[in-house]
């Protein structure tokens, strides 16, 4: 299933981060995958040293990163993701999500990314949805047992493909990092790395990953991001005709099953009363007719047994 192919390459680089801790974990990591290219023998004993040196000290403002350096800080936030919680193997829900969320990322206005959009169903009964820098996406089945209906779905997706689209995960990369992190970068980049892709990977995002991943997992957006995700989600299921009210439906429902403290959307995530309200000041306006019965069914066939 070519779905998974992209987790499984996710995990194995990075698998050794899932027997760390946090931050420690992230520390290490960049540290590790110095050690493993030098014993390979995919880069040198100065190549190795120059990745460890730039390790926790890498951070740009979000403009200056270009769309394949997103896409590799993505990739790699998406490795802590799927060494946290476990991808779900059924190749139905997989696929079925990953046509929906192509044809909501299509309608958004970034319908592009360097790696393009992925979306993942994981193994977890916690409520909660995940949007990397670049494009993958991954949500819970905790969260789409939520869901009655496609654009109750759709209202999922589209939120988790703004946060790509606004670029939030990159913008939570902490700006302190900067000064030191440039002058760094500005020293390596005279370097000649044989293993270019490694180098990038362990070298220059170390620091700003574990920002993303800091923010997704433990502490969240702030609710202005939140806010601006929802607004931007309606846009998108306006334009490819979803009922954006589907979104508040689904933010409903959160409210009666969400724990206050618990580990998932209530504790990364800004009340779903708050959004609730943002979202009906927007005087949101459902299709002029009613959803096709082939859309409700094609729901159930793919994730009914979720």
């Amino acid at each position: 299933m070519k779905t998974f192919r992209w987790a499984a390459f996710l995990v194995l680089p990075l698998a050794a981060a899932a027997l760390l801790p946090g931050c420690a974990a992230m520390d290490q990591v960049a540290q590790v995958g110095a050690a493993v290219a030098e014993s390979s023998g995919a880069i040198t004993k100065e190549q190795a040293q120059s990745i460890t040196r730039s390790s926790g000290a890498l951070a740009k403002a979000a403009e200056d990163f270009t769309p394949e350096q997103e896409y590799y800080i993505g990739r790699s936030v998406g490795a802590v993701i799927v060494n946290r919680y476990k991808p779900d193997n059924d190749p139905q829900a997989n696929s079925y999500l990953n046509v929906l969320g192509q044809a909501l990322a299509q309608a958004s206005d970034r319908p592009e990314t360097f790696g393009g959009y992925h979306f993942l169903v994981l193994e977890s009964d916690e409520i909660n949805a995940f949007a990397t820098p670049g494009g993958l996406v991954f949500v819970s089945r905790g969260m789409l047992r939520l869901c009655r209906n496609e654009d109750q779905v759709a209202a999922v997706l589209a939120h988790e493909i703004s946060h790509v689209q606004l670029r939030h995960g990159i913008d939570s990369i902490e700006k302190s990092r900067k000064t030191a992190a440039l002058t760094i970068l500005a020293a390596e980049s005279a370097k000649t790395f044989g293993k270019k892709q490694l180098a990038d990977l362990t070298k220059e995002f170390e620091g700003s990953i574990n920002d993303i991943t800091s923010t997704l997992v433990n502490n969240g957006y702030s609710r202005a991001f939140e806010r601006d995700a929802d607004a931007n989600a309606v846009k998108i299921l306006s334009r490819i005709g979803y009922d954006p009210n589907a979104l508040v439906a689904m933010l409903r429902e959160m409210e009666k099953r969400l724990k206050p403290g618990g580990p998932d959307f209530a504790k990364t995530h800004p009340s779903p009363a708050s959004r609730i309200q943002d979202l009906l000041a927007m005087d949101l306006r459902g299709p002029a007719s009613p959803p096709p019965p082939a859309r409700q069914a094609r729901f159930q066939k793919a994730l009914g047994g979720v």
